[in-house]
């Protein structure tokens, strides 16, 4: 069952918890100038993200693992079924955007409802890693994006940006459109620390695995209907549950955890640390309108490594949800 708050109550808890894990004085002018660009780039879709504004929720259980207990201390990762809330998205601030269009990677939200009574989230991506180092070359993108229009000369602003950080293309390039929401591997761009019993400290990266996965090519996602992934999932659920596995990549001794635009080396050890099933679709717009999901909401056992954007990404959540609440 969906556990919700009023609008405004979610956004004071949200204000109170970014502010507590290590949000910055000077982070406030960025996070806004984020939020602004956004609504330049996509325009005002009253109750929508400004970003990932099309979206589908399922529900479900995580089940972890011994070996992520191993790991990490995190209540989470006790093995016990713990409820979940899971919203699959397209990029972008089009609530209409055609579910095949290109260049769209996709989002995977999970927010774990712990039995104490509070939450965890997990903010992940299709892309493999991300297409800026920080969140200031971010603002920098998305203000490239805003003053780059079709009839723009050449070279455009959105040019001269990608010439000069290349990899914002290669990155974008990482996530074809999948056959499903459910048929996509998910990534966890950022770093973040995992603390075991005796305090050992692991830095690590989530990747979300499903059963199979089935990416289209471009000429095929062109040729879908253009809600295929929307409509698909609660199909799909109604058949049978829908599965993936939540692993971490492990950092070995010398691999940077501040940079999001640099993934580990492939062949770091990977670690199986439960699995996610979804049983339930929920298929009012209404709902997961409320749904907020924070990068850095965390819990003991669960810690932000040096790496600055969860920190931004979720002050920007905040603002955006603000706004979008009023």
């Amino acid at each position: 069952m969906l556990r919700y708050k009023g609008p405004l109550a979610i956004a004071i808890a949200a204000a109170s918890l970014s502010t507590s894990t290590l949000a910055r004085a000077d982070d406030a002018a960025l996070v806004t100038e984020i939020v602004d660009t956004f609504y330049k780039i996509y325009g005002t879709h009253s109750g929508f993200r400004v970003n990932h504004a099309k979206g589908v929720v399922a529900e479900g259980s995580f089940v972890a693992t011994p070996a992520a207990s191993a790991l990490s201390r995190a209540a989470l990762f006790g093995g016990s079924k713990i409820p979940v809330t899971v919203r699959f998205s397209n990029d972008g601030g089009i609530p209409t955007v055609p579910d095949g269009a290109p260049s769209n990677p996709k989002g995977m939200a999970i927010k774990f409802h712990m039995p104490d009574g509070t939450e965890v989230d997990m903010v992940i991506l299709a892309i493999k890693f991300f297409p800026v180092a920080t969140g200031e070359q971010f603002r920098d993108l998305l203000v490239a994006i805003s003053e780059s229009p079709a009839d723009a000369p050449k070279p455009t602003k959105l040019d001269q940006f990608t010439a000069s950080h290349p990899r914002f293309p290669a990155s974008f390039g990482s996530a074809p459109t999948p056959d499903s929401f459910a048929d996509q591997e998910y990534h966890g761009i950022d770093a973040f620390i995992f603390v075991d019993k005796a305090g050992h400290r692991q830095a690590v990266r989530y990747i979300m695995t499903p059963e199979k996965a089935v990416p289209l090519t471009a000429e095929q996602a062109a040729k879908r209907p253009p809600d295929f992934l929307v409509d698909d999932l609660p199909q799909r659920i109604a058949k049978r549950p829908v599965v993936f596995h939540l692993k971490a990549q492990l950092a070995a001794a010398g691999d940077q955890t501040q940079d999001p635009s640099q993934p580990w080396p492939a062949d770091r050890k990977v670690v199986d640390l439960g699995v996610l099933t979804l049983d339930t679709p929920v298929d009012t717009l209404e709902a997961q309108k409320k749904l907020l999901f924070l990068p850095n909401r965390l819990t003991d056992g669960i810690e932000l490594s040096d790496d600055r954007l969860p920190v931004i990404r979720s002050e920007v959540y905040v603002l955006a949800f603000a706004r979008r609440a009023r």
